[in-house]
């Protein structure tokens, strides 16, 4: 396979998957119920019948390490417990965090900072042979999983080791509608994933599914 989504049966993986199998990617949507996962593959395959040039099949989470670039999509507060699990299977693997640690108060959503300074961050400690970006944390599920939503957006890309980088930017980059745009280094994926507190509440005060836009790069 191309791409293994560990815990790619919720939103966020869900439509990332399908906008990878629509770019002609060979998917795996993976869980820790193997049986869930093949049952949202068959589920999205019905609905994009004839508009996916790729593939989707749905596995568990150990099978989905197995793709040549891996990305954790799991709730953020399960993300590390994930990955410490997996272990070994992700050494040297380019691993992308997708994860942002909100909660929700009232009409808004508020951040919580992780003790190591962002959720990507401490997914590196609890995989110190992977290769980490974080990636992906400003795009509306819903609009990711409708493949007639028209989504334009820039996707910010960090990471600490080089190949990530490149290897991230090179999978939006293969999305309709995504520019993907080095962000630095994971330093930087504490003020990324915060921001996205920002994005949501912008949503649910103005009940739209606004994306990131950044002028003049």
């Amino acid at each position: 396979m191309d791409i293994g989504i560990i815990g790619g049966t919720g939103p966020a993986g869900r439509g990332l998957g399908l906008r990878l199998a629509a770019a002609g990617m060979s998917v795996a949507i993976g869980s820790r119920d193997p049986a869930r996962a093949a049952g949202v593959v068959d589920e999205m395959a019905a609905r994009w019948a004839g508009r996916l040039g790729g593939s989707l099949s749905g596995v568990g989470n150990v099978e989905a390490t197995g793709g040549k670039l891996v990305v954790l999509a799991t709730p953020w507060d399960a993300a590390v417990r994930t990955v410490a699990e997996l272990g070994d299977r992700l050494e040297g693997k380019v691993l992308v965090s997708m994860a942002n640690a909100l909660v929700r108060e009232g009409q808004e959503m508020v951040p919580l900072f992780h003790p190591r300074g962002s959720v990507a961050a401490a997914v590196q400690a609890a995989a110190p042979g992977a290769k980490v970006a974080a990636a992906f944390h400003h795009l509306p599920a819903r609009e990711m999983a409708d493949l007639d939503s028209g989504l334009v957006a820039d996707v910010l890309v960090c990471a600490d080791d080089p190949e990530a980088t490149g290897e991230t930017m090179s999978l939006v980059e293969r999305i309709e509608g995504l520019r993907p745009l080095d962000a630095g280094s994971l330093s930087q994926a504490a003020a990324i994933e915060a921001f996205t507190a920002v994005c949501v509440t912008l949503n649910i005060r103005h009940r739209a599914h606004s994306t990131l836009k950044l002028a003049g790069i």
